[in-house]
């Protein structure tokens, strides 16, 4: 034989491993499908899909070899739009066919996820607000937290208000009572509500008050209220979607604008992102590290881990962050040494 033609027929084998390879890759492709119960770029869904992108990544899974459709469902500026937009969202699903899918906040768990239960597509939820066993009353997912056994994992998002009045109280020792403020008509609302209550539980009732909140001027109503009570220190406002008396919707940063203008008092934010936009801030939700918890689970899944035997957990961490346009305004001096273990701290430059 030729030295030619051997060199031919090593060129032939070496081009035939590359297309198997090629293909093997391809065969092998991940595809992860993530629902927003929120709009593009909202402040609570979009931290927590980076961070499950950033998981990811480090557990080796990047668009080399994965493949991440994103749908917003956009239910806190159109809550009217919820069934509708489930049925488009799980249309997708079924063409995309994903191996996981990931849900974030309640809407898109409630009305997307469960429809998917026992099927053959991992489920993660990210920051749930209702309780997982209220869910598992509609629809049959969990058997336990600790051990799911169907195809459905995910993270409660815990809010840390224990620790967010905590650290309010060290910045003002004279703290008497945090008075919270949440909207009574929306689902994340009332799941909000539940959780506050469960994490207070032990905290004596006279540190912290709940005030339930209909519409843009009621709200405004309580938040005059709370400025004239001398007994209430700080203020945590985790009404996130309210109409005015003409029927307009406002979100969160609307909300929470009025609220600066409004008040005299610190606030509690509920997500960290909430004092770039002007809250005084604390301890709030880290909704990239949560996003990272979910991002853990779901690269288990994607590396043949059964969802059902992955526990579903509390989100781990929480941010300290400022504001210091806020504190400047209300001529609040944060000591030292809590800014020096702040993750985050907002100002204009």
């Amino acid at each position: 034989m030729g030295r030619i033609h051997k060199l031919q027929i090593i060129i032939l084998v070496l081009f035939t491993v590359f297309l198997v390879s090629a293909a093997m890759a391809q065969g092998q492709r991940h595809r992860v499908f993530i629902v927003h119960s929120y709009e593009k770029d909202h402040s609570c869904g979009q931290p927590q899909a980076a961070g499950v992108i950033i998981a990811l990544k480090h557990a080796g899974f990047d668009d080399k070899n994965m493949d991440i459709q994103s749908f917003y469902m956009n239910t806190k500026r159109r809550p009217e739009l919820i069934e509708q937009q489930a049925r488009i969202a799980l249309k997708i699903i079924g063409e995309f066919k994903p191996d996981v899918l990931v849900t974030i906040d309640d809407n898109a768990f409630r009305t997307v996820a469960l429809q998917l239960v026992d099927t053959s597509i991992g489920i993660v939820f990210s920051g749930m607000n209702g309780q997982p066993e209220n869910y598992n009353e509609t629809k049959r997912f969990m058997e336990c937290r600790k051990n799911p056994g169907h195809n459905v994992t995910g993270v409660y998002e815990l809010l840390h208000i224990v620790d967010a009045i905590r650290i309010h109280s060290e910045i003002f020792p004279d703290l008497i009572e945090t008075r919270i403020v949440i909207d009574r008509d929306s689902p994340t609302g009332k799941a909000i509500y539940n959780q506050v209550e469960l994490e207070l539980k032990g905290l004596p009732k006279e540190r912290w008050k709940i005030r339930v909140v209909g519409n843009l001027e009621e709200y405004k109503a309580e938040l005059e209220a709370a400025n004239a009570d001398s007994s209430v220190g700080a203020i945590y406002p985790v009404a996130l979607m309210l109409r005015d008396k003409e029927g307009k919707m406002h979100t969160g940063p609307e909300i929470f604008k009025l609220t600066t203008r409004i008040s005299k008092k610190p606030e509690l934010a509920l997500n960290y992102a909430f004092c770039k936009i002007g809250l005084f801030g604390g301890a709030a939700v880290d909704f990239v590290a949560m996003g990272k918890q979910v991002g853990v689970k779901v690269a288990s899944i994607l590396n043949g881990a059964n969802p059902g035997s992955i526990p579903v957990e509390d989100a781990e961490n929480y941010a300290l962050a400022f504001n210091l346009d806020r504190a400047r305004q209300l001529k609040i001096k944060i000591p030292e040494e809590i800014l020096a273990a702040a993750d985050d701290i907002f100002f204009k430059k």
